[in-house]
C-alpha cells in the first residue's frame, strides 16, 4: 500500500491587524469573533482537521496570549497528540531559526522557520492564514499539487473589482497554471485572487526563500526583507512556471477591514454563508458554556442569529448577538455584530454598529444610525472597542471609533 504523503500544515495567525482598529488593538486578530460563538481561526484548524492533517503549527506573535486559551493545545480540533499535533511558533533565537525577533511579512516568517521545516521534512507544506471564513477540504488540493509536480498551488477565489484592489490578483491559462501575479494593483485586470491558502513544495521553497534573501542583500539582517507572500516569493515562483491555482468552490471572504466583517455577517444572515452545511465535517470551535438563548416576553427578534446566553427583551433586527449579551426592554438594535457580555440598556438605539465583548451601553444612548447608502462602507460602521462604557443618553456618531476601555 502506498504510503499517504507527509503533510504539514502552517497557520500564519500573527500580525496585528491595523486594518481592524480598535477591534485588534487587545487581540490578536484570528481571536476575532465570527456567527456569535465562532472565532476566525476556526476555520483554518477545522480545514486540517477535516482534512487528516495532524501537524499544525500556529504561528503567532502579536497578543498570543489572546490566542492560547481559546486553542487550549488544540484540543477542540483533535490536535492535542503527543507525537505531532499542535504546536505554537513564538519568535527566537538559535541555530535552527534563520532570523531572530518578530517576522516582517508572511513570508518573512517563513524565512524564520525555514531550520525547522527543514528539520520536518515535509512531503507538502500547506501554508494559511487564519483571518478567512471558509471551508475546504485540503486532501484533493494537496493530492493534484503532487500529481501535477508543482511547485506552488494557489487557493483562489473571485471577488468584485473593488475587492481585488486590496489582494493579491491572479492570471490563469485554460490549464489551471498561473501565468502573472500582480499584488494589491491600483487597477485589477482581473477578478481571480489568491485566497492566502497556499500548498509549497518544501525543497523549492526553502531554495527561493534563501535565494531571495541574498538577492535582496538581507543574508546578514534580522529581517530577511521579504515582507509579504506577494512581495517576492510568489512573483518569483510564478515566474519559475510550476505555479498551478484551483479555485475554492465554497463560500470564501477575507474579514481583514471592518466593512468586510459586518458583510459577512449579512451574508451568513442571508443564507450566502454555507461554511456551516456539512454536519459531517463541522467548523470545530471552543463553545461557550452557557444556557440557551431567551426572547423574553416584551422582546422581538428578527432575521438575526442569537448565541447561547443571549438574553432579549427588547428589538433586534437583522443582528448578530454574541454569547451572553443581553438586550434591554424597549432597546433597539438594527444592523449590527454585536460581541459577547454585551449589556445594552433601556431605550438605547444602536445601528450599524461592531460593539466589542464586555461593552456597557446605558439607557437611552444612541450609537451609530442607519447608512445612507446600501452598500456597507468604513465610514458608516461604528466600532466600539472591548470593555467600553457609553453613559445614560450619550451618542456615538457613525464612522465613530471607542478606543479598548473607553468611555462616552
Amino acid at each position: 500500500m502506498e504510503a499517504s504523503p507527509r503533510v504539514l500544515g502552517i497557520t500564519q495567525a500573527g500580525g496585528q491587524g491595523s486594518r481592524m482598529d480598535v477591534l485588534t488593538r487587545e487581540r490578536a486578530k484570528p481571536a476575532l469573533a465570527f456567527a456569535g460563538s465562532y472565532k476566525l481561526i476556526d476555520f483554518a484548524l477545522s480545514s486540517f482537521a477535516h482534512s487528516h492533517i495532524s501537524d499544525v503549527w500556529v504561528s503567532v506573535a502579536y497578543l498570543a496570549a489572546s490566542l492560547d486559551p481559546y486553542i487550549a493545545h488544540g484540543r477542540p480540533w483533535d490536535l492535542d497528540r503527543t507525537r505531532g499535533g499542535y504546536r505554537r511558533l513564538v519568535p527566537e533565537q538559535g541555530r535552527a531559526t534563520s532570523e531572530s525577533g518578530f517576522a516582517d511579512g508572511n513570508a518573512d516568517n517563513l524565512v524564520q522557520i525555514a531550520g525547522q521545516i527543514r528539520q520536518f521534512a515535509p512531503d507538502a507544506i500547506v501554508v494559511m492564514s487564519a483571518d478567512h471564513v471558509f471551508r475546504l477540504d485540503l486532501r484533493p488540493v494537496v493530492r493534484e499539487h503532487l500529481e501535477r509536480g508543482a511547485e506552488c498551488t494557489i487557493v483562489t477565489a473571485d471577488v468584485t473589482r473593488s475587492q481585488a484592489a486590496h489582494k493579491a490578483v491572479v492570471t490563469v491559462d485554460a490549464a489551471g497554471r498561473v501565468t502573472r501575479f500582480s499584488y494589491k494593483p491600483d487597477r485589477p485586470d482581473s477578478t481571480t485572487i489568491a485566497t492566502e491558502i497556499f500548498v509549497y513544495d518544501p525543497q523549492t521553497l526553502l531554495a527561493e526563500l534563501a535565494r531571495l534573501r541574498i538577492d535582496l542583500g538581507h543574508e546578514d539582517d534580522d529581517s530577511s526583507g521579504l515582507g509579504d507572500f506577494g512581495d517576492h516569493l510568489l512573483p518569483a515562483l510564478v515566474r519559475r512556471g510550476k505555479t498551478w491555482a484551483t479555485p475554492i468552490t465554497h463560500y470564501w471572504r477575507d474579514l481583514g477591514r471592518p466593512e468586510e466583517y459586518l458583510q459577512a455577517h449579512r451574508d451568513l444572515l442571508a443564507g450566502r454563508v454555507d461554511v456551516f452545511d456539512d454536519l459531517d465535517q463541522p467548523i470545530l470551535s471552543r463553545w461557550p458554556e452557557r444556557p440557551p438563548a431567551r426572547v423574553g416576553a416584551s422582546g422581538e427578534v428578527n432575521d438575526s442569529l442569537l448565541s447561547p446566553g443571549v438574553d432579549v427583551r427588547g428589538t433586534v433586527h437583522r443582528s448578530v448577538l454574541g454569547p451572553g449579551t443581553v438586550v434591554e426592554a424597549g432597546a433597539v438594535v438594527e444592523g449590527c455584530v454585536i460581541g459577547s457580555g454585551v449589556q445594552i440598556g433601556r431605550d438605547a438605539r444602536v445601528h450599524t454598529a461592531i460593539v466589542d465583548d464586555g461593552t456597557r451601553i446605558g439607557r437611552g444612548a444612541r450609537v451609530g444610525a442607519p447608512p445612507r447608502a446600501t452598500k456597507v462602507r468604513d465610514a458608516d460602521i461604528a466600532l466600539i472597542g472591548i470593555d467600553c462604557r457609553i453613559g445614560t443618553n450619550a451618542v456615538i456618531e457613525p464612522g465613530a471609533r471607542l478606543e479598548p476601555g473607553g468611555s462616552a
